[in-house]
């Protein structure tokens, strides 16, 4: 069957980092961000950003003996975006394609009961 590892992925709109870790969760192995594989900031969080680290990761996992994984997807949340980045189905697609067996994959972004107060103001972001 081989070895399980999980890969955490966090996915802004304005950068994608994917971290893996042992099935514990405690170990990390490898991460890899959007900025380390584009140039351009604005890139960053682009699917083909995403695509690039994900391979990135999947190589070193290979390496290591990983061939299953579960992935955790997380938003930012706070009081910022509740719904992943662009990066996040690339990211996932590229695990799949570079060989390596998906498990589950997991929404763990953190929903908070009530916390700060939304940016925008009283009368909201006018459009």
């Amino acid at each position: 069957m081989g070895k399980w590892g999980i890969a955490h992925l966090y996915a802004s709109y304005n950068n994608i980092i994917i971290t893996l870790t042992d099935i514990t969760g405690a170990e990390t192995i490898t991460k890899a961000s959007g900025g380390m594989v584009v140039k351009a900031a604005k890139d960053e969080s682009s699917p083909y950003a995403a695509m690039r680290a994900a391979e990135r990761v999947a190589e070193i996992a290979k390496e290591k003996g990983i061939t299953g994984l579960q992935v955790t997807v997380r938003a930012p949340r706070g009081n910022k975006s509740t719904s992943p980045g662009p990066g996040a189905q690339a990211a996932i697609r590229a695990l799949a394609r570079a060989g390596l067996r998906i498990g589950r994959i997991e929404d763990v972004t953190p929903i908070p009961h009530d916390g700060t107060k939304k940016r925008g103001g009283r009368r909201g972001r006018r459009v």
